[in-house]
């Protein structure tokens, strides 16, 4: 795991390269390395994070062994002793990045589809004055451009590029997306001139012996592409299969050089990654949760027991609210751009313990998405059913009449633009801004929504499918992989999903849609099955809560101050994206009685104005 950084660019030098690498010691501190071609104005910056090969052999830049190509590499391929086999590459080093550059300069772009892991590198060809950007399968790893035809930056954050350029300008077209989803869609971002490299692809970037630019942009891997005519529907086979799959998953995934740990939580993914790790690992496994003290909820307990049937290591932190409330004021400066889960402030934190402990980390990302986790899959089928589309308007109307627990279900029921179903699905039950109230709000709303709604084509979906697969292509990569990476980083931790293995998504898209919601509504039925060989059930049967922070509580009482400063009139005006009329009603609503379930939409427009404060 690393930080990767780099342009092609003639008005930048080397001090430049050093202050955008610089930028990202958190993502590697053990060491630092850099390429400079003054003739093509190519630089490549690389931070480390040793995990194989802790040698300086397998220090970045990385040459091939003929001299013509050198890489910069953010990740880890788990199969890449594999892939040396196939290509038959003698390996002088133990390190995956040997095999990835030796792969590229025997078959280009072609080797990306042989690589099993988590990846987004740089390899620049001095021959043809050529660099290639890649990213992996699902998005694991993050990658951010700003091109045109005179200039190149990438880097594995945006920070590394705002560290060189000041010129930036603000992308208000999507705030709307932001205050609909708490998130930036790929592949935008907050930034006019950067933009996110989608998963599952790449672009080549030539430069001309007059020093201009052309690009040419490709997919290797695509979620849509992976879905056949047919899905698997025989329950034995399919456990059969999928424990097979997360097996060697797993085992790939706990090749290091540095010690391993698991996030658990106590739930059904934490605890099935967990049980398969001290399945396959010759080592005695260590496991990390965080106990909320003197919280509502506290799930610290069902890890410990998980832990203890399990014959972990296992480390829990107590933490108290306070010490949850002192990470605030850092956000900002972990995520870079608009960003408002604050699941990643627990998530910082048991990153923060196990950084004591290991170097790497699995986490169960990914079984929701892949496997029907979410109550919204099963609202997704009443909503669209005709019953519940003839008496949505009569519902909705009802709910505004009840509490807050109401108004919030009922949100579901208002009225969005035909093709938008999936991301008002998932909006409102996050408790987000609708379409229809973005409307009011904005001061100039242009976002297209329609262009995140696309239907995936392959086989007849049903409305469950749609928008788990949905999910998959925007919640999971913009908004939940996004928090691990930069949570996790933030202390120099290499967390890895083996869940999201692309043969595990693969095998999930093509999965009968009853054996992941089952007909008695069990939701991630396939997954809990392989979980209870190893984990007994009546330690895993409770309510699912989540990994979140009071929001609703706090926001009224110990960060009210961010309300009265982020949301004030002169803020608002300043920024000039929403109606400071409208923001108001809104606030005095949720500081009112039976209005809870409007805390999201707070913290939204928080979040949104802390950015524009934060960097003026």
């Amino acid at each position: 795991m690393c930080g990767i950084a780099g342009f092609i660019s003639h008005r930048f030098t080397r001090e430049h390269l050093q202050q955008i690498t610089t930028a990202l010691q958190h993502r590697g501190p053990d060491a630092a390395g850099y390429f400079y071609d003054s003739n093509a104005g190519a630089a490549l910056g690389h931070r480390r994070l040793s995990i194989i090969d802790l040698s300086e052999a397998a220090n970045q830049p990385f040459y091939s062994h003929d001299g013509r190509y050198v890489m910069i590499y953010n990740g880890e391929v788990y199969n890449y002793k594999e892939v040396a086999a196939k290509y038959g590459i003698q390996q002088r080093t133990t390190s995956d990045s040997e095999v990835i550059i030796e792969a590229f300069a025997l078959k280009g772009t072609q080797s990306f589809h042989d690589l099993n892991g988590m990846f987004a590198f740089a390899i620049w060809d001095k021959h043809l004055k050529k660099l290639t950007l890649a990213r992996d399968h699902i998005g694991i790893k993050p990658l951010y451009i700003s091109i045109s035809e005179q200039e190149l930056l990438f880097a594995s954050e945006i920070k590394a590029i705002t560290a060189i350029r000041k010129d930036l300008t603000i992308n208000k077209k999507v705030v709307s997306a932001f205050l609909h989803l708490g998130y930036i869609p790929h592949p935008f971002s907050i930034y006019n001139e950067v933009i996110k490299l989608d998963s599952g692809s790449f672009i080549e970037i030539s430069v001309s012996d007059a020093g201009t630019l052309s690009y040419h942009s490709q997919s290797f891997w695509q979620v849509s592409d992976k879905i056949a005519k047919t899905t698997l529907s025989d329950e034995q086979s399919a456990k059969n299969i999928l424990d097979s799959l997360l097996t060697r998953s797993i085992a790939g995934q706990l090749v290091s050089d540095v010690p391993v740990g698991t996030f658990l939580s106590g739930g059904t993914d934490s605890s099935l990654v967990t049980a398969l790790a001290c399945k396959v690992s010759d080592k005695k496994v260590n496991s990390f949760s965080i106990a909320v003290t003197d919280g509502k909820i506290n799930e610290a307990p069902y890890a410990a027991a998980v832990a203890k049937h399990l014959k972990t290591e296992h480390y829990e932190l107590p933490i108290t609210q306070k010490e949850i409330l002192e990470m605030v004021p850092d956000f900002m400066s972990v995520y870079d751009e608009p960003f408002t889960d604050s699941s990643a402030f627990p998530t910082m934190l048991v990153s923060k313990l196990a950084r004591q402990h290991v170097t790497v980390t699995l986490s169960g990302d990914g079984g929701d998405e892949l496997f029907g986790g979410y109550g919204r899959y099963l609202w997704a089928e009443k909503l669209k059913s005709p019953l519940y589309k003839s008496i949505s308007p009569i519902v909705y109307a009802a709910t505004r009449l009840l509490g807050s627990r109401y108004k919030r279900a009922g949100n579901m029921f208002g009225k969005y633009p035909g093709g938008n179903f999936k991301s008002h699905l998932f909006s409102q039950t996050e408790s987000f801004f609708s379409e229809n109230e973005l409307k009011n709000l904005l001061v100039e709303p242009r976002f297209n929504f329609s262009a995140i709604n696309c239907s995936i084509k392959g086989r007849n979906l049903n409305v469950f499918e749609e928008a788990a697969f949905w999910d998959i292509e925007n919640y999971l990569k913009d908004d939940l992989l996004v928090k691990v990476d930069r949570a996790s980083m933030r202390y120099s931790l290499e967390t890895r999903v083996p869940l999201l293995d692309y043969k595990v998504v693969e095998f999930a898209l093509n999965l009968s849609p009853e054996l992941k919601i089952n007909k008695n509504g069990i939701p991630k039925y396939l997954l809990k099955q392989v979980l209870y060989d190893y984990v007994p059930r009546e330690l895993l049967e409770r309510p699912k809560w989540g990994f979140s922070i009071p929001l609703v509580k706090w926001l009224k009482t110990d960060l009210k101050w961010m309300i009265d400063k982020y949301c004030s009139k002169e803020m608002i005006e300043q920024a000039g994206i929403v109606r400071y009329d409208k923001v108001k009603q809104l606030i005095d609503l949720y500081l009112g009685n039976e209005n809870d379930f409007l805390y999201n939409r707070i913290w939204s427009l928080i979040v949104l104005h802390w950015f524009f404060y934060d960097r003026r």
